[in-house]
């Protein structure tokens, strides 16, 4: 289970140091792609999986599943945590998301989402000023 926020640094190659907390569940290697909000997600292989066979079942002749199928599968890709607990992220995965040098991870149960440390904080910010009226939105669908 992949839970929590932290903060880190890219290094000059590109690498970006995946927390302890998180390793074990991507020791088996782990796929980096493009995600929301200006995100990337890091999965593992098995949730992966997941996500892919839902992916494809989406129906070809909408052009919004096309897209997001598009979005999703062709910016993906396969990753291994090298010895020192690093995950390589690929040139256009830190250029769409905006990655500087300072990166949060915020881990979301199945996924792993990595921002821009300035961008997350507007999120967040921007989020938590709304809060209850997401909440509300939330409530409506029976949570």
């Amino acid at each position: 289970m992949l839970l929590g926020e932290y903060k880190h640094n890219l290094d000059t190659k590109g690498r970006l140091a995946i927390p302890a907390k998180f390793r074990s569940d991507l020791s088996a290697g782990a796929i980096i792609t493009r995600g929301l909000d200006r995100s990337l997600f890091i999965f593992n292989k098995s949730e992966w999986e997941k996500v892919v066979l839902k992916l494809v079942a989406l129906p070809l002749a909408q052009a919004n599943s096309r897209a997001f199928v598009r979005l999703m599968l062709a910016g993906a890709s396969d990753t291994e945590i090298d010895s020192q607990g690093r995950v390589l992220v690929p040139d256009y995965l830190r250029e769409y998301a905006g990655l500087k040098k300072q990166v949060v991870l915020a881990g979301l149960y199945n996924r792993i989402e990595v921002w821009d440390a300035r961008n997350w904080m507007n999120y967040k910010s921007k989020t938590e000023a709304a809060s209850d009226e997401i909440a509300e939105k939330i409530g409506e669908l029976g949570i």
